[in-house]
């Protein structure tokens, strides 16, 4: 029985994404990238008053899909957008204990217009990046609606990211020129998904009085020169901190960058400490880390149900040699956690793997959380 199972549930997500792709064409195809001036032109902001302020409302949510960056492509992806505070939202994909990648919209004065502007980055392998976007292009036709957020010092000179909504459909690029090192940018990422589990993102805006036309940062007098990371010709919105021991963590990193916001101070996000106990049968093995909103075991640790697969929300790992990991920038609610020991080596969940029964937690508003599993014993 266990077997038909793994057969249904490949069978069906197979199904599940195939038919997003067929669905959701690649924006490329609906806008080629303007070719952008090797000369740097001033960043124009959308004044959201007049345009644009609508994007809030339509990039929160449960977004399921497919994704390719660079030359990989991912089968299934999500990214989980909720408000966080009157007129801010917030997603992150937590990669694991190598990295993460965030990104969060919101209502910002820049250079004297109120417009929308994007907070990009993450730590990954030591580094600490953090990308400041604005709002420069909003477009309404037959295609559906259009965004653009542009790098807010460089402009599509050093990189950009589109995104268009289509009914319940999002198609998401980005381009970057590695901050100005490979001239023109390039695309980086095309993330086509739909809409899924609108409750949530509900739930987050009605908690934090979302949306509000109010800024949520001040960038009225720019940024601080002396902190930005700039190659002779290029320039860019960005901050950088390396650690070349090892040792650091965000939040020190964070401070040494010159980051004018960060980790410390967003609103209303919480963080998950999530300790392993390891038993012999699955030492040294790759722990799937998955929360999600339904359970993805049965009582007995069987993973049972097809459906709750696309309720996943953040989906880290851990490599063999690693038993803990603080998830952050967590949205508060109800997740069930679930790890998975990765027997085959195919990071998906499959005949064989070993797993437990369902854990639940409830992330507070700010809340410091911590929760152990040591009953991964279960092989399916």
């Amino acid at each position: 029985m266990k077997k038909v199972f793994f057969v249904i549930l490949s069978l069906a997500m197979f199904a599940t994404f195939y038919s997003c792709e067929k669905d959701v064409r690649n924006i490329v195809e609906v806008t080629p990238p303007e070719e952008p001036s090797p000369t740097p032109e001033e960043v124009k902001p959308v004044n959201v008053n007049e345009q644009g302020f609508e994007f809030l409302e339509k990039m929160q949510g449960h977004w399921i899909g497919v994704n390719r960056i660079i030359a990989d492509d991912w089968d299934w992806f999500a990214f989980d957008y909720r408000a966080i505070a009157p007129s801010q939202i917030h997603g992150i994909f937590e990669g694991g204990t190598m990295g993460n990648l965030f990104t969060d919209f919101f209502v910002a004065d820049f250079k004297g217009t109120r417009t929308i502007m994007g907070r990009n980055g993450g730590v990954l392998n030591g580094i600490y990046r953090t990308s400041y976007f604005v709002m420069d292009s909003v477009r309404h036709d037959i295609d559906g609606d259009f965004y653009r957020l542009v790098d807010a010092e460089g402009g599509t000179n050093t990189m950009w990211m589109e995104l268009r909504f289509t009914g319940d459909s999002l198609y998401f690029n980005a381009y970057t020129s590695r901050l100005g090192l490979t001239f023109p940018p390039s695309r980086h990422m095309t993330f086509k998904a739909k809409k899924e589990h609108p409750e949530l993102a509900a739930t987050a805006a009605a908690a934090v009085g979302f949306p509000q036309n109010v800024p949520a940062w001040d960038f009225s007098q720019g940024f601080n020169q002396d902190y930005l990371y700039a190659e002779p010709g290029a320039a860019s919105a960005t901050f950088l901190a390396y650690d070349e021991t090892n040792t650091k963590d965000i939040f020190t990193l964070a401070a040494e960058s010159g980051d004018p916001y960060t980790i410390s101070d967003h609103p209303y996000l919480g963080y998950l400490q999530i300790d392993v106990v390891r038993n012999p049968d699955i030492e040294g093995k790759t722990l799937m880390i998955n929360l999600s909103r339904d359970v993805l075991t049965d009582p007995n640790g069987y993973f049972h149900s097809v459906e709750a697969f696309n309720t996943i929300l953040l989906f880290p790992s851990l490599v063999g040699t690693e038993d803990q990991f603080l998830v952050t920038y967590l949205h508060p609610g109800t997740y069930y956690v679930n790890i998975t020991a990765d027997m085959n080596n195919d990071l998906f969940p499959s005949q064989g793997d070993i797993t437990h029964p369902p854990q639940m937690i409830t992330i507070e508003p700010e809340g410091q959380h911590q929760i152990t599993i040591d009953n991964i014993t279960v092989q399916n």
